[in-house]
């Protein structure tokens, strides 16, 4: 796996899941990617680390995952199933196998140097480690800015400063590549007419997010950079690096204008005064799911003014250094002019560092904009077999897309490498579980979390502590920045043996996403997993009270309390082990379901296709042109043909799904195909219905006049 994002992470965890082996390679000395400096996630406004974080733990605590950070690819030979890659790994001078991540070197390190991974807003020591949720938690010596002094070494109680340390090449045999290198924002010093790095508070999308985010460098304030203050007007001007024949960057990002709507709306929930946001834009791209209510909702409740057109330059005034926008009004056709605070610009998405020399390196082809070359029908393969293709490296796009495409591509590897399935994986060890007898008091530890300031800003984190500690039963209580995060896991083991806990209680946000995580970290403290209590009070306090921080405090004492009362109930439980049924049910036969079926099968599966048309193909069947010029029809045939003859799939068609019963990994379908029904076992459902077209009746002459089609 090449490159550890949130899409590559997710390849990681779904094949290392299935049993396979994996490596997982990055340049930057710790995983995460970009998702990892932003604040908020859209169209939810979910916390992108909250999102993030549990995956980065998972995939730092896998048994059949190895991450190999600070590295690159420099060659690869072999074919699909055998290849030999060869890394380059570059020297950390710290030992990682020592460092316990403390950060008192980083504290007595005397030199300053710029903080990458906060857009250069901050300063940051020689010896450093990414950000503060980094996995691996190890840090690294800078040696362009390191100046010898050794103080590092003295203060270092675990010996871990290892300045011998060389660059060296290791040889890896895997039998698939998965390309995840994500991208990189373009840098826009070369647009002169906007001042960037000239004019204090001109900052780009990025570095806005480091502003926002509460791990920041101001701590979630939203402040300008050219004096501190908090900005009362800020304008986001949007396609800065994009659809720019100038810079060679004819096509669109496909994100920003998604990601400043996000930003404005975050703005004005962050500053403490009425904050005005305008977006200057030339289109709006709001294309995906929930999307355009996105942005109904941003100029609506959130009063976010959308101003179409391209603004051709700014000016600073030297005196306030706000920033003055002459723009045309293409409502009014006169010229305006605007004067800001603060000025995001909304830069577009360009090939990651290195695409041109891991291109070479692994024999792959890239397209004329310098991302990864894919074909139309099969977005996931590269152009040499065996390497396949996920995220932003082949193209723009947000983080629900990456992540749908990280599972796509690990399906496709897991399908070329499925006889080695279990093969080199390796058993988790836990320690022996700590006995918990019915009549032993309650030792109840509570962890609550700030979620940046999804939580902080708005509830009193440290009176709800103070109140916890006055529960029956609790014995511990502490909160944290993000609980989520692999430093805290560390820390909730280490609290469970020093204070001889005996049940664990998380206040944070939702347990849907973050039980399992939680969970896991007991088992491994040597506690039974279900002796632990989530209270939500982020979604159920904090983000609906929003506007009453002082209630919210109060409703969260409440689910606190009511959290801490059921823990003092739980019991140890067992988890049992049920055989499953290893089939699969898909009910659809268009080119999504023919996929899925396919993909399964290869791995040596049993599938049930169920279509109830007379023919596969779905809407497929009546489309004869691609934008790229490739032949829809053939595709299409080509795909009815591997279905209909993989012996291990089942077609249905002319048929329906009449009755469903049993339970996930055992259940059983009643299938009618004409007059005849036949009832299946299966482990799994998978439904690719798809979607009818809309008839627009009574609208625009639709139906009426024989000249209005649909497309």
């Amino acid at each position: 796996m090449v490159g550890g994002g949130i899409a590559g992470i997710q390849a990681s965890l779904d094949l290392a899941e299935q049993g396979f082996k994996v490596y997982l390679l990055d340049r930057a000395p710790a995983i995460g990617g970009v998702m990892s400096q932003l604040d908020k996630t859209f169209p939810t406004n979910d916390c992108a680390t909250c999102i993030l974080a549990p995956k980065l733990v998972e995939a730092g605590r896998h048994p059949n995952i190895t991450l190999i950070t600070n590295a690159e690819v420099v060659g690869l030979d072999g074919e699909p199933g055998n290849f030999k890659v060869r890394v380059r790994i570059k020297p950390r001078y710290i030992d990682p196998e020592k460092c316990t991540g403390c950060g008192l070197c980083a504290e007595k390190c005397p030199v300053e140097a710029i903080d990458e991974f906060n857009q250069g807003l901050s300063p940051r020591s020689a010896i450093f480690i990414r950000y503060p949720q980094a996995v691996p938690r190890v840090f690294m010596i800078d040696r362009d800015k390191c100046i010898g002094c050794g103080t590092c070494s003295e203060v270092c109680r675990a010996g871990a400063v290892f300045y011998e340390d060389e660059e060296r090449v290791v040889e890896l045999n895997v039998g698939a590549v998965i390309l995840a290198p994500g991208f990189q924002p373009l840098a826009p010093r070369a647009l002169t007419e906007f001042g960037y790095g000239r004019y204090p508070n001109v900052v780009t999308s990025i570095e806005f997010e480091r502003i926002l985010s509460a791990s920041g460098p101001f701590g979630g304030l939203l402040v300008r950079p050219s004096d501190g203050e908090i900005p009362r007007r800020i304008a986001f001007i949007q396609c800065v690096g994009s659809r720019d024949e100038r810079l060679g960057v004819p096509y669109c990002s496909s994100v920003c204008c998604m990601y400043s709507i996000k930003q404005a709306v975050i703005a004005r929930e962050h500053a403490p005064i009425d904050v005005e946001c305008t977006i200057f834009y030339m289109d709006m791209r709001t294309y995906g799911k929930g999307f355009e209510a996105y942005m109904n909702r941003a100029e609506e409740e959130y009063g976010v003014r959308f101003v179409k057109c391209r603004v051709p330059r700014l000016y600073e005034d030297t005196k306030t250094h706000n920033l003055i926008i002459r723009y045309l009004d293409e409502e009014t056709g006169t010229i305006k002019e605007e004067e800001f605070d603060l000025v995001v610009l909304a830069v577009g998405f360009r090939p990651p560092e290195g695409a041109e020399e891991l291109a070479k390196a692994l024999g792959v082809e890239l397209n004329e904009f310098g991302f990864c070359k894919t074909s139309e029908f099969n977005p996931l393969e590269t152009s040499r077999p065996g390497i396949f293709v996920c995220g932003a490296f082949s193209g723009p796009k947000d983080i629900p897309d990456s992540v749908a495409e990280a599972s796509g591509a690990a399906a496709k590897a897991a399908s070329l490498i499925s006889s080695e399935r279990g093969k080199l994986v390796a058993k988790k060890e836990y320690p022996p579980e700590i006995e918990v007898r019915p009549d032993e008091e309650p030792r109840i530890g509570v962890f609550i979390c700030h979620c940046g300031v999804n939580i902080g800003g708005i509830i009193n984190v440290k009176e709800v502590v103070e109140y916890a500690k006055t529960l029956p039963g609790v014995v511990y209580a502490e909160d944290n920045l993000y609980t989520c995060s692999q430093d805290t896991q560390e820390r909730i083991k280490e609290v469970i043996r020093e204070h001889k806990l005996n049940r664990v209680v998380v206040a944070s946000c939702t347990p849907r996403t973050h039980e399992p995580l939680f969970r896991e970290t007991l088992r491994e403290a040597g506690l039974n997993p279900y002796l632990f209590e989530m209270a939500n009070i982020r979604d159920q306090c904090s983000w609906v009270h929003m506007h009453e921080p002082e209630k919210a405090t109060e409703k969260a004492k409440d689910l606190v309390r009511s959290a801490v009362a059921k823990a003092r109930l739980l019991r140890p439980l067992e988890r049992p082990k049920i055989p499953v049924t290893p089939a699969a049910l898909v009910i659809g036969g268009g080119v999504s379901g023919m996929t899925v079926a396919l993909e399964l099968a290869r791995q040596g599966f049993d599938v049930f296709l169920v279509e109830r048309e007379e023919e596969l193909g779905g809407h497929l069947r009546h489309i004869y042109y691609s934008l790229n010029g490739e032949d829809p029809q053939e595709f299409l045939k080509r795909l009815i043909q591997a279905v209909e003859t993989n012996p291990r799939i089942k077609v249905f068609k002319g048929a329906e799904v009449v009755e469903v019963s049993g339970y996930v990994g055992n259940f059983e379908t009643t299938i009618r195909q004409g007059s005849v029904e036949e009832t299946v076992k299966h482990g799994v459902i998978i439904v690719a219905t798809g979607a009818e077209v809309l008839k627009p009746y009574g609208q625009y002459l639709y139906g009426e006049d024989p000249r209005v089609l649909t497309q």
